[in-house]
């Protein structure tokens, strides 16, 4: 009886923890619910005989219950790892979160077929039947869950057009993507559609080479095989994971230049212009002013197309795009966050402005970062503005000539190589004998541009010009003196002219669209070139004479684009008087210090935080009641998502701002600003701030001086060693790369070899092989007994160089401790990145 009953004991065990895996898989989703990786079967393709297994992240809302969903799509080439950060942040707003690779991309099968709505616009139909059936989604009614589609890219197109042929979608936030991805390829100033366009060469060469060589892994296969795989068939190497017919397509169009009927057909049926009047949900349109992909103007389309059907639209133009710039992630996440907690949570906050404009602030006096202000509109003016500005212009006739192969061309922008704000590089060259140009005079005050502005254009050729003459529009703003003229955003406007057989031929052109202030004393040109690097040129040598057919210049303006003030309050004025005064108090009074001021017990800890909060203005907390010890010869991470509160900790630590609770102590005197002790602190926050017209190490002897102690105790020598900028150390630190200022901060920062290191950021900017001597150095150093702090996103540098990790979200403290504890108590990780990446996921997803 005994032996035969143990095969019915282990089968009641096994009975009772399956139903305990079904209830825990069930039962909705506690306050930081892991992320669950899903495979996701769907049924696609015009007969629906398709079958496609997506690879997708599922990650419950932060507190549990049922929550409004985010379906969060990925941009071209990219794969739901794109997405996973902000992912993260939306689950904690208390939204469920879908991210997934679409059809053809990371390890979803299926092949590329660019937003059809006989295949990836199903698969999402089928993404939002799945949410409909997790539990941890609210309903608005059965098989209709609360949910929002948010993407850039392409991810930005899928949401649209998913918007247009689900209408249980409920709210859209697009960003950088098309209205008309036909004309997007081939634009055309002319007006007369995308088969007379121009041919957008190089980005569409990047778009469909984007598409890969090599099929998909099958979810759940291990990642790397023992055999050799096998060679790629020539339908392979030719098509990548693209549907064969849209390779076709492309194949012929990018050997002709031009654009046939079928390809704007297939193109355009991956187009919300296809779709007029079917997307009716509120819907939020952000577009990057740096973007010679998808234009603002394609957002404009889509803001039009929305705004008819009586559908709550507003418009945002950031700093960014295909083409660099900030990005704004910060920014974006809260405009995206503050729509869908309006229309899927219900709240009622304050409005979105229906016009948004990201303007530059200037620098920060402190970190000397670029500054950016939004200014906002209480209606959107669409490209034209609200009002608009004769602006005359002045050159004669001038010919251009277009050379043979197009070659060598002009360059407005280099498609796909982003340049950041504030980098000081400009890539627009124009070729001698390829362009005319017509200046205003300089203006009497400034003129802020918002929109497309117009001119009209006339063309004569001889010879034969039945395809009409192609040329590139520029407008640029010519600086006082030797300054070089700027280019705008780097953006060009193509235009092809129909040339009549008397050899003449007119156009108005809209020029491409920017938000730009000119500054008074500056001029106005309009350039027209014959190449343009990113464009198809004719082959054929010519020679064109160009000249105004109206000598005036239609510039758009919205002067109730109001940006916040950005100067010093008038109260600013008032503090050296009130400064002078506490100053003179203090005098009098005299200042003793509490015993409280030093406690001899921690003479040899460096840092000791407990207790420690400080709120914002609006009582939200920045730092949480913080508390930890950090000791000798430790190298530690202070690690968190934005937000979560390390800068501000460390500002705290320098003694800049006041904690509103607790204390720090460093080698046990307490920090406030000016402490003596704090000359055994060295660091650098928010990023190095030098005199540009100094060289690199006429700074640092400058920093030095000011700190008032004798050179002797600089040891400027291994500070220089630690630079490594050898023969740059002599140059103007404004010809400095990132790189270079960032280790010049880093040597500054271990001038006088403090004994507490505090490093913000330290590899930004650095190469790999940099980085790896930067992880030596910051080793060697904490091994002589000093202590070095390092607040990185780089996880997995972190996992290399720190010993300690101190984790924070939210301004609390998650945990602290060794890293190898740490990473022996979370198990061996999901391999989406380094170990320790999986362990700071998986931590602040629990603390979300």
């Amino acid at each position: 009886m005994k032996l035969a009953g143990k095969p019915v004991a282990w089968i009641a065990l096994v009975a009772v923890l399956a139903a305990a895996v079904a209830v825990w898989i069930l039962w909705p989703s506690p306050s930081g619910a892991r992320p669950q990786e899903q495979s996701i079967t769907v049924l696609d393709g015009p007969r629906d005989d398709q079958r496609v297994t997506l690879d997708a992240t599922f990650f419950p809302p932060a507190g549990g219950g049922r929550a409004p969903a985010v379906l969060l799509a990925h941009g071209f080439g990219g794969s739901k790892q794109s997405v996973r950060e902000a992912a993260v942040r939306l689950a904690g707003d208390g939204y469920a979160v879908l991210t997934w690779s679409a059809r053809g991309f990371g390890r979803s099968t299926g092949q590329i077929a660019l937003n059809s709505p006989d295949y990836e616009v199903k698969d999402v139909r089928q993404l939002v039947d799945w949410l409909a059936r997790r539990p941890e989604v609210r309903l608005d009614e059965a098989g209709d869950p609360r949910v929002g589609v948010a993407g850039g890219s392409y991810g930005g197109a899928i949401a649209l057009m998913a918007a247009a042929h689900d209408d249980r979608i409920d709210a859209i936030v697009p960003q950088i993507t098309w209205h008309d991805l036909a004309d997007a390829l081939f634009p055309e100033a002319g007006g007369r559609g995308p088969q007379d366009g121009v041919f957008k060469r190089m980005w569409a060469g990047l778009f469909f080479s984007r598409g890969g060589t090599s099929p998909a892994p099958v979810p759940g296969a291990p990642r790397a095989v023992t055999e050799e795989a096998p060679p790629a068939s020539a339908q392979e190497v030719r098509c990548g994971r693209f549907l064969p017919e849209l390779c076709d397509v492309y194949q012929k169009i990018a050997e002709t230049g031009r654009a046939t009927p079928e390809a704007v057909e297939t193109l355009r049926r991956s187009s919300p212009v296809s779709v007029p009047g079917r997307i009716r949900i509120p819907t939020l349109l952000i577009q990057g002013t740096r973007d010679s992909l998808f234009t603002l103007a394609q957002a404009d389309a889509n803001a039009r197309a929305v705004a008819a059907t009586g559908a709550p639209v507003s418009v945002a133009w950031f700093d960014g795009g295909h083409d660099g710039g900030d990005g704004e992630i910060d920014w974006l996440h809260e405009r995206t966050a503050a729509w869908f907690a309006r229309y899927l949570k219900g709240e009622s906050g304050q409005a979105e402005a229906p016009f948004t404009v990201t303007r530059d602030g200037g620098r920060d006096p402190g970190t000397r970062r670029p500054v950016q202000l939004h200014a906002t509109s209480p209606a959107y003016p669409g490209l034209y503005g609200a009002a608009t500005t004769q602006i005359p212009l002045e050159g004669p006739a001038q010919p251009v000539a277009n050379p043979p192969g197009g070659s060598p061309s002009s360059i407005s922008s280099v498609p796909g190589f982003g340049v950041p704000t504030g980098a000081g590089l400009s890539l627009s060259t124009e070729m001698p004998g390829q362009s005319a140009h017509f200046d205003s005079a300089p203006l009497t005050a400034p003129l802020q541009v918002t929109g497309g502005s117009t001119v009209r254009v006339r063309v004569r050729t001889e010879g034969d010009s039945k395809d009409g003459v192609t040329l590139f529009a520029k407008l640029y703003d010519v600086g006082v003196g030797t300054q070089a003229p700027v280019l705008p955003d780097g953006l060009v406007a193509p235009v092809r002219v129909a040339v009549s057989s008397g050899g003449t031929g007119e156009a108005t052109v809209t020029l491409p669209v920017i938000d730009h202030r000119f500054d008074a004393g500056h001029r106005l040109r309009v350039a027209f070139t014959t190449t343009d690097l990113g464009y198809s040129t004719p082959a054929a040598p010519a020679v064109y004479q160009v000249e105004l057919a109206s000598p005036a210049l239609t510039v758009p303006t919205d002067a109730a684009l109001r940006t916040p003030p950005n100067g010093p309050s008038w109260w600013t004025w008032a503090l050296p008087a009130v400064a002078v005064v506490v100053a003179a108090l203090l005098l009098l009074a005299g200042r003793r210090r509490r015993r409280t001021d030093h406690d001899p017990d921690l003479a040899d800890v460096p840092l000791r935080i407990d207790g420690l909060t400080k709120a914002y203005r609006n009582g939200e907390l920045a730092v949480d009641d913080l508390s930890f010890t950090v000791e000798r010869g430790q190298v530690l991470g202070l690690l968190g998502p934005n937000g979560a509160g390390k800068t501000t900790t460390m500002r705290m630590m320098m003694g800049l701002i006041h904690p509103d609770a607790g204390e720090i102590r460093i080698f046990g005197h307490r920090v406030s600003p000016g402490a003596a002790v704090l000359s055994r602190l060295g660091s650098f926050v928010e990023g190095p701030g030098f005199l540009p017209h100094l060289t690199g190490r006429a700074n640092l002897e400058l920093y030095w001086r000011a700190t008032g102690r004798p050179e002797r105790d600089a040891h400027f020598a291994e500070a220089l060693e630690i630079a490594g900028l050898g023969g740059a150390l002599d140059r103007a630190v404004r010809t400095y790369s990132q790189g270079m200022r960032q280790r010049l901060a880093i040597a500054q920062a271990m001038l006088g070899l403090p004994d507490l290191l505090v490093l913000d950021e330290p590899a930004n900017g650095l190469d790999p092989p940099q980085i790896r001597e930067m992880r030596e150095v910051l080793i060697a150093y904490a091994a002589r007994g000093r202590t070095v702090i390092v607040s990185s996103h780089l996880l997995a540098e972190v996992e290399q160089t720190c010993g300690h990790v101190v984790v924070m979200h939210r301004g609390r403290l998650v945990t602290a401790g060794p890293v190898r504890e740490l990473l022996n108590g979370h198990g061996p990780g999901n391999g989406s990145g380094s170990r320790l990446e999986d362990v700071f996921l998986d931590l602040i997803g629990e603390k979300a």
